[in-house]
């Protein structure tokens, strides 16, 4: 298993048949998730890391059976309630709103479908949740939601594509990195400024 700077901490080979492409388009609101860029010389692409949160419980109820003929009572297992965050709980931990949690839902770029409730609401376990981390730091970075859409849906395709990550990332954190040197030269102009300025209000 590859993991890229903590990106790839769900990336525990998802099984399952992999979901067709999509071509999601940018929402309204992403006013919520701006592109940040954090200079520094130990600069990583580190996903969210979110834990100590309930996960999804096991809803499947078991039945025991008696011999054929026997006359006794069947005994069943009352599955127990589903638990874990709602959206909003979800959007306060995670430092999104509700509208991008719906939307990375909407485009198919959450690695499985969010459980619901029975009242039919959202619930979000420990690694739905370190998802949403990762696709935060994809997107806060700059990767465009069509590329961020081609990295799940190769996690979700499970164990066997690793190199296709590995280039998809390392490619991602070049340009990463080009972008920080250039705010760090933007940021060395500014303070040469500020220098002057403070010399003269000083004098």
């Amino acid at each position: 298993m590859v993991t890229i700077d903590g990106l790839d901490e769900r990336d525990l080979g998802v099984s399952g048949s992999r979901r067709p492409d999509v071509t999601p388009t940018e929402p309204d609101a992403d006013s919520d998730a701006p592109p940040v860029l954090v200079a520094g010389p130990d600069f990583r692409l580190d996903a969210v890391g979110i834990a100590d949160t309930a996960g999804i419980a096991d809803i499947s109820g078991s039945a025991g059976s008696g011999s054929a003929g026997s006359g006794s009572d069947v005994e069943h297992t009352v599955a127990p309630p589903l638990t874990g965050l709602t959206i909003a709980e979800a959007a306060k931990a995670t430092g999104v709103s509700a509208h991008t949690l719906r939307y990375y839902e909407r485009v198919d770029l959450m690695l499985e479908r969010v459980s619901r409730a029975p009242s039919s609401h959202r619930r979000y376990d420990d690694e739905d949740l370190r998802w949403v981390g990762t696709l935060t730091a994809l997107r806060r970075t700059g990767m465009p939601i069509r590329q961020i859409a081609r990295y799940a849906a190769l996690v979700r395709a499970g164990d066997g594509n690793e190199a296709r990550r590995l280039d998809l990332l390392a490619a991602h954190r070049r340009l990463v990195a080009e972008r920080l040197e250039e705010v760090r030269r933007h940021l060395t102009a500014i303070d040469n400024k500020i220098d002057i300025y403070r010399k003269k209000v000083d004098d």
